[in-house]
């Protein structure tokens, strides 16, 4: 049975985009916009969670969304616990579910997840009473960059309503790109995606997006452009002719990007593949926002944090 407690999120977790309501979703933006400020103090921390641990459990290699979840529980003075699948006992064969039960032994008050396979957090959050939170599993979701990105937006835009997205690349593998879809169409967006037909994912007619396969026509009017890396990791073949190839039909250059509006900025989650699916004149371009972006994570995941500790308001208070 899941276990459920009321926070200001309504549950105890944040394991995806469609658990939250479009309420829930303004409140975390709101919420991050107050926590902003915290990286501009002298001394970057506030008490928010002090006294309470936050164990960070990546099965997956990460860079910015790991970082970015360490750095936003320190500055909410958490203790937190590190924790990697390599040289664990999870090499060793233990289930996930045994990890997270001896870990619980440890008392901490949040775990957050990032797991190969799709479901893993939602899993935990079922059996486990502590807040979980989904750094990212498989190719289903990712709805803490989905927050991220959407405060990205609203800051250039002030608003999400109406924008029109596009999200190009490895569609099919991304969980970036259906957490994408589930909040900016719940928030009154228009997304469209672009992909090679091998590229793009199966129910993509059950996203609510429009999909096209040459990325030129998607970028007329575009207010964000959005590009994705090809994730070779997760195909067992290239599901095009060669990377030469993909860059000459699908790739972001200065001469595309001049098809979508004049306001409108470049986005990437990361890690970018210069020379693949962005050209570097255009990912290092006055429209780019990808460091923004960075900056908004620290942000989000803070807020994210915050409210499921029960915060309501006043998220950036010393007191």
């Amino acid at each position: 049975m899941p276990v459920e407690s009321a926070t200001a999120l309504g549950g105890k977790d944040v394991v995806g985009i469609n658990h939250l309501s479009a309420g829930e979703i303004q409140l975390i933006l709101n919420t991050a916009e107050e926590l902003l400020d915290v990286a501009e103090r002298p001394i970057k921390k506030v008490p928010a969670l002090r006294g309470s641990t936050v164990v960070n459990l990546f099965m997956e290699p990460s860079t910015r969304t790991r970082f970015s979840f360490e750095v936003a529980e320190k500055r909410l003075s958490a203790d937190t616990l590190n924790f990697s699948s390599s040289g664990s006992s999870v090499s060793k064969g233990e289930t996930l579910l045994d990890t997270a039960r001896n870990l619980m032994a440890m008392a901490p008050d949040f775990i957050v997840i990032r797991h190969p396979n799709s479901g893993a957090p939602h899993r935990l959050a079922g059996v486990i009473p502590v807040s979980i939170i989904n750094a990212g599993d498989g190719i289903n979701e990712h709805p803490t960059q989905a927050l991220l990105d959407a405060l990205t937006m609203r800051q250039r835009f002030d608003t999400l309503e109406g924008l029109r997205v596009v999200i190009a690349g490895d569609i099919r593998h991304s969980r970036v790109a259906r957490s994408n879809a589930f909040l900016l169409t719940k928030m009154g967006a228009e997304v469209r995606f672009v992909a090679p037909a091998s590229l793009l994912p199966l129910d993509v007619e059950d996203l609510g997006v429009s999909t096209f396969l040459r990325i030129e026509p998607a970028l007329e009017g575009a207010d964000v452009v959005m590009m994705l890396r090809i994730q070779l990791e997760r195909q067992k073949k290239i599901n095009f002719p060669s990377m030469r190839e993909y860059f000459d039909f699908f790739a972001l250059t200065p001469e595309r990007l001049r098809l979508a509006a004049d306001h409108a900025v470049v986005m990437h989650p990361g890690p970018m593949n210069r020379g693949v699916e962005i050209d570097s004149s255009v990912a290092d371009g006055e429209q780019s926002l990808i460091l923004d972006q960075v900056t908004n994570g620290v942000a989000i995941r803070m807020a994210i944090l915050y409210l499921l500790a029960g915060g309501r308001s006043e998220a950036a208070s010393d007191s």
